[in-house]
């Protein structure tokens, strides 16, 4: 996500670098790379323009103010003010109640193959175990093949009911009788799934209008592929021209996008980006917040973001516990299995070592496959109960067994053990520091 962009912002400021002051050449010369690394991100040019006038304003405007602060840092605290403010300034949620803290009705359009109807299902997710909602997921896309199927398969994985009417074709009926449905089983919220098209042509526009009038929804999303880039704000502003929507998802960030639609969505189409998906799994919905953006696009990470996602999968009393067995040097194979699962639920891996500070280049030089845990777990799987709680008890013997059941070699189960106990001696010895000690180096790493 945004890797091309970072790469060229930071060539960008490192022209400033060993620079004692900003002074009109060198923001020229900026200016003109961030002006550049924008537009390969296809953000229109008029708009990249408008943007670098303002940094180039601002940076004139505060090259003799703080003269302790280095040009490159400066200018990077200038870009990062403007392009949270270019993403909108600050999260938006959405409106789930209607009046009288009535059934909220939440309708989802977009166009076909942009992740409308998974969205609908990670939506549902999302408001059923973050915002304790009952949630209803109604069918209305009636033309493409298996869209029904494909959200009946959402529901149940989600854990969510479905509202359906195979045989019926009108999606303005069927989007009312759900309301009704919805209404006298007590659900909190409804999310209406409508048809998507390969292009946006006048019959889909009436349709949705048309359900959109005949429900009155609560809010109204608009689902769009990141990948598309510019195409997606002119999709999303034709979208808007008729049906006036409340917010945007942006889907796919974690493809090969060049971002160009998230930095400027808002700005064309004057409507908040609300959530951000990066995946296919269903937990991979997140709120988007432009500051946090911001900060990952300029190689900041998003430490705040990550440790949300940490105490969303960690149980505080676990974590006391498994401390106290640290301290003891009694951390075993069942205690790592277990941090394992909760890592993998957090989300994909690349995905979460991009968040952490000054991580982002080792996120995009490094590949790393979530399934490289099952590896590890299978070896774990191959130990009886006891070893895994008593590590010393792996003779040699032990590990040919265990090497055999896990499609590993004895080296490789030697190597792993070595490591391990790498690590649980490494955590041991951290977690009996004083406090104010520094770390040490981490070996391995």
């Amino acid at each position: 996500m945004f890797e091309n962009l970072s790469d060229k912002l930071e060539s960008a400021f490192k022209s400033l670098r060993g620079e004692g002051r900003l002074t009109e050449l060198n923001v020229a010369s900026s200016i003109k790379e961030i002006r550049r690394a924008l537009v390969d991100a296809d953000v229109n040019y008029k708009i990249a323009k408008d943007f670098t006038d303002k940094i180039k304003e601002e940076a004139l405007g505060r090259r003799n103010v703080l003269a302790s602060v280095k040009p490159g840092e400066l200018m990077v605290k200038i870009v990062n003010d403007e392009l949270i403010n270019l993403m909108g300034g600050q999260s938006v949620g959405i409106n789930i109640k209607g009046a009288g803290n009535n059934l909220g009705v939440i309708l989802v359009a977009g166009l076909q193959g942009s992740g409308k109807t998974t969205f609908c299902g990670k939506l549902a997710k999302f408001l059923s175990q973050k915002r304790s909602k009952r949630v209803l997921l109604v069918a209305c896309d009636v033309y493409r093949p298996a869209a029904i199927d494909q959200l009946t398969v959402l529901a149940q994985q989600v854990g969510a009911e479905i509202y359906k009417e195979v045989d019926n074709k009108n999606a303005v009926e069927i989007a009312k009788n759900a309301i009704e449905y919805g209404k006298k089983r007590g659900y909190d919220v409804i999310v209406v799934d409508t048809a998507g098209r390969l292009a946006i042509d006048e019959q889909m526009m009436a349709e949705v209008t048309e359900v959109k009038n005949s429900i009155q929804p609560t809010e109204t999303l608009f689902v769009v592929d990141a990948m598309t880039g510019q195409d997606a704000v002119n999709t999303a502003k034709a979208f808007n021209d008729r049906l006036n929507f409340d917010g945007v998802v942006l889907t796919k960030l974690d493809g090969d996008t060049r971002g160009g639609a998230a930095l400027t969505i808002k700005y064309t189409v004057g409507k908040p980006i609300k959530f951000v998906s990066m995946g296919e799994k269903l937990d991979t919905l997140d709120i988007f917040y432009p500051e946090r953006m911001a900060q990952r696009i300029l190689g900041m990470g998003d430490i705040v973001g990550l440790v949300e996602k940490a105490q969303e999968e960690f149980d505080e009393k676990e974590a006391k516990k498994l401390e106290k067995k640290i301290k003891k040097n009694e951390f075993d194979f069942n205690d790592f299995l277990t941090q394992l699962g909760h890592i993998k639920k957090m989300g994909n891996i690349k995905s979460l070592i991009g968040m952490i500070p000054g991580m982002g280049k080792l996120a995009q030089n490094v590949d790393i496959d979530d399934k490289s845990f099952n590896k590890i777990e299978a070896i774990i799987l191959s130990m009886t109960p006891e070893e895994r709680s008593s590590p010393a008890l792996l003779n040699g013997s032990r590990r040919k067994r265990i090497a055999k059941g896990s499609g590993n070699s004895a080296d490789q189960i030697t190597q792993f053990l070595k490591q391990f106990e790498q690590m649980r001696q490494m955590m041991f010895q951290m977690s009996n520091m004083p406090k104010g000690t520094k770390f040490p180096k981490l070996p391995g790493m």
